[in-house]
């Protein structure tokens, strides 16, 4: 493991063909870890785990605090980290809108993108399913931290002793961490000014985009109209899961995305 503190904090693993995983929204990189079992018997990939600015370990931008300005620094970024190289990239929610701008600007250099419950739909226009909570231990929310309970009741459809515990190795942490007057700036510029998809007609490559059945934060239906756009797609909707597809379902998730990685390894 490598930690560096240049521009945007960042923790990598291994060495080769660049993967670039991004979190979304007052969370960090922690979030993106449980993708790690993928690369287990995948050797040959640089896994670059970023905290965007005010999250995590990350210095805040300064203001004004917008979509576009923190795609600009996630661009900046790269351009120090990756530099020139061809590399793979990763957006989770808010991070999913992140990456999608990062191929419209730089379409030619990613190999590939992996999509999970990306941001698709501006926040009062999303077609959203019916909020549902598919197992709730009693006993234990009411043992939690008002706070944390309150935060992973929002969130989880598996309110469990299990869901509990990924949520708060993975999720809580970037929770506590981020910067709340940054996030308030960012919920009221939250959208990028130019839809991605609209710089360009068709990126080739091999993508993938997963989203969560249940998942009432950003829905899976909106994320349909991307397909056009990426024609090597493949585009999974998982039962059982919420907005956390991958803390929900870890073993079909880890298999779709280790499937992406070796089509990316063919390519």
């Amino acid at each position: 493991m490598r930690t560096t503190g240049e521009t945007l904090h960042h923790v990598e693993f291994g060495q080769g063909i660049p993967v670039l995983l991004v979190h979304g929204f007052t969370v960090d990189h922690r979030l993106m870890l449980p993708l790690e079992p993928a690369f287990t018997d995948r050797p040959g990939w640089r896994r670059v785990y970023v905290d965007l600015p005010g999250s995590g370990r990350s210095p805040r931008l300064p203001a004004p605090v917008t979509a576009d300005r923190t795609a600009a620094a996630l661009l900046a970024f790269i351009d120090e980290v990756i530099g020139r190289e061809r590399f793979a990239i990763v957006g989770m929610s808010f991070g999913g809108q992140l990456v999608r701008h990062v191929i419209a600007e730089l379409g030619g250099q990613v190999t590939g993108m992996c999509l999970i419950a990306p941001v698709v739909a501006p926040p009062g226009r999303r077609d959203l399913p019916a909020r549902q909570v598919l197992a709730r231990d009693d006993g234990l929310l009411a043992s939690l931290d008002p706070d944390d309970r309150a935060d992973f009741s929002e969130v989880a459809v598996w309110q469990t002793a299990t869901g509990w515990a990924a949520f708060r190795d993975h999720a809580l942490p970037g929770l506590r961490a981020h910067h709340r007057g940054d996030a308030q700036a960012l919920s009221e510029a939250y959208m990028l000014s130019v839809t991605p998809e609209t710089r360009f007609t068709a990126h080739d490559g091999p993508h993938l985009l997963m989203t969560g059945r249940q998942d009432h934060v950003v829905g899976w239906r909106d994320q349909l109209a991307l397909l056009e756009h990426y024609p090597r797609m493949t585009y999974a909707v998982l039962d059982g899961c919420g907005h956390n597809v991958h803390l929900d379902r870890p073993d079909p998730v880890n298999a779709l995305f280790g499937s992406w990685l070796d089509a990316m390894a063919v390519a």
